[in-house]
């Protein structure tokens, strides 16, 4: 499953192909807001271990143990978080809420970089921390149905399109390309359901 080959110009394994897939329906599932999405979404996070163990991105691959972990979460909050247990709307953060997410973002990434940097042989310690902290924000911010969700996964996703380019990732790369505009989409299909413009 890990043999390299090339399709539509780009070298990839079937592994990296296969965690592709299962990440591009997670995304369409949660952009309509389908809980069926976390089940993708496990599914992906366990492919994408194992990609990102192979090509020493750490963080990235500690990151999918948690994301497993959160889904799970994730989905029971979907279906079951809202008030007298009904399932969850999208709704906007409050500003303390944002701007605690952001302050989250940079305690971790802090922590996460100087861990990947002392413990780990990764060549990407700073990037590799920035953005697995951030992905965690956005996971946060995805399984309580929070609109800004899809304003961090941008942020993140822009990054790591460079990221996977140097590490010879190529299929992965285009995917978070095209994440990117999926996540503007997602944007504003919950900022509408959530009553604001984005």
């Amino acid at each position: 499953m890990n043999d390299p080959f090339v399709l539509l110009g780009l070298a990839t394994t079937p592994l990296e192909l296969t965690a592709l897939v299962l990440s591009v329906i997670t995304v369409v599932l949660n952009i309509r807001q389908t809980h069926w999405a976390w089940l993708f979404a496990i599914a992906s996070s366990a492919v994408y271990g194992i990609v990102f163990l192979n090509a020493r991105l750490y963080g990235d691959m500690g990151l999918q143990g948690v994301f497993i972990a959160v889904s799970v979460w994730g989905w029971y909050q979907w279906l079951y978080g809202g008030e007298q247990h009904a399932p969850l709307t999208a709704t906007w953060s409050s500003p303390a809420g944002w701007i605690g997410g952001m302050l989250g973002w940079l305690v971790l990434f802090a922590a996460i970089g100087y861990a990947l940097r002392t413990f780990t042989d990764t060549d990407v310690p700073h990037i590799d921390g920035f953005l697995t902290a951030g992905s965690l924000l956005g996971q946060l911010l995805l399984s309580r149905k929070k609109v800004e969700n899809w304003i961090v996964w941008i942020v993140v996703d822009v990054l790591y399109v460079g990221l996977y380019i140097h590490k010879d990732l190529h299929a992965t790369a285009v995917l978070y390309a095209a994440f990117v505009v999926m996540a503007v989409f997602g944007w504003r299909t919950w900022a509408r359901a959530a009553g604001g413009k984005p």
